[in-house]
């Protein structure tokens, strides 16, 4: 069986008095047989809902429409938490205008789209003694996307990468 969210009803030990709240029921401090007893009455359990409080809070509710809320409220948060996705571009320290243009209009639309675009340039071999044209390109590839995103960082070289991100802009 697997382990309760919540301590209900004879579940509740180990404490003599609790703080009982709930609709319908006078809110106040009472010993936990009172608190068990109230929630009898009313044909709903006794759900500890702050452990940690001095005395621990109760309510009394229907625990399985209590669950149930409390899922619906966390499937609620989770819809509308935004998922940033990021799309990678990678270059070369000889790229030519072509393939420049070809992959700055898939981050034209990747950026449209809401998503963040990870610009990189991949230094191969001996390569990497060309650093400066691989800064240089990626500088030009965030000054062609002003207007669409905005640079999160100058490019900075971290092994035989050089890379930079750029944030889709807020629509308006």
């Amino acid at each position: 069986m697997k382990e309760e969210l919540h301590r209900i009803n004879e579940k509740i030990r180990d404490v003599s008095q609790v703080r009982v709240v709930g609709e319908g029921i006078e809110p106040g401090v009472y010993s936990i047989a009172k608190a068990l007893e109230m929630a009898q009455e009313a044909q709903l359990d006794l759900v500890e809902i702050v452990a940690g409080a001095d005395p621990p809070v109760c309510r009394i509710v229907d625990y399985k429409k209590f669950l149930y809320e409390q899922k619906k409220k966390q499937k609620e948060i989770k819809s509308k938490a935004q998922k940033v996705i990021v799309k990678e571009i990678r270059f070369g320290p000889q790229t030519d205008d072509h393939d420049f243009n070809f992959k700055k209009n898939h981050a034209i639309k990747f950026l449209e789209s809401g998503a963040k675009v990870k610009a990189y340039v991949f230094f191969r071999g001996r390569s990497i003694v060309f650093k400066e044209q691989g800064e240089i390109l990626l500088l030009r590839f965030a000054q062609e996307l002003e207007e669409y995103g905005k640079v999160e960082g100058l490019p900075q070289l971290e092994g035989k990468k050089m890379q930079m991100m750029i944030a889709p802009k807020k629509k308006k």
